[in-house]
């Protein structure tokens, strides 16, 4: 197998011009359907990363008075952020899962159609 040739023709078939609508519609279907997870994955572990940092300020008593019911109050803050951190991924793999079986349909068609072009 040659792989300079298989690199060459990814480079080439990135800079060919793409006048038909059909290649356009076919990444905006992709885009379509992983949108809704990579949204999800980013807001969601961003807050959840905001709530661990949170507890983690709050039980080493840099936030809030420095009683021990803070530091414990903290901690539990800080194993909610884990444990949101934690199942963030397969919750980003489930809603991929089913934005691409949402649209799985409507994509091979759009790409047989382009590959049949090509021929």
């Amino acid at each position: 197998m040659n792989t300079d040739k298989i690199y060459a023709q990814a480079i080439a078939n990135e800079y060919a011009p793409k006048d038909t609508s059909k290649v356009v519609a076919l990444k905006k279907l992709d885009r379509k359907a992983k949108s809704k997870a990579h949204i999800f994955a980013y807001t969601f572990g961003t807050a959840m990363a905001l709530i661990l940092g949170t507890g983690m300020c709050i039980s080493m008593n840099v936030i809030g008075d420095k009683s021990a019911f803070m530091t414990i109050a903290g901690i539990i803050i800080g194993c909610i952020g884990i444990a949101g951190i934690s199942i963030n991924f397969p919750i980003y793999k489930k809603l991929l899962e089913s934005g691409k079986k949402q649209y799985a349909f409507e994509i091979i068609q759009l790409a047989k159609q382009i590959c049949d072009q090509a021929e």
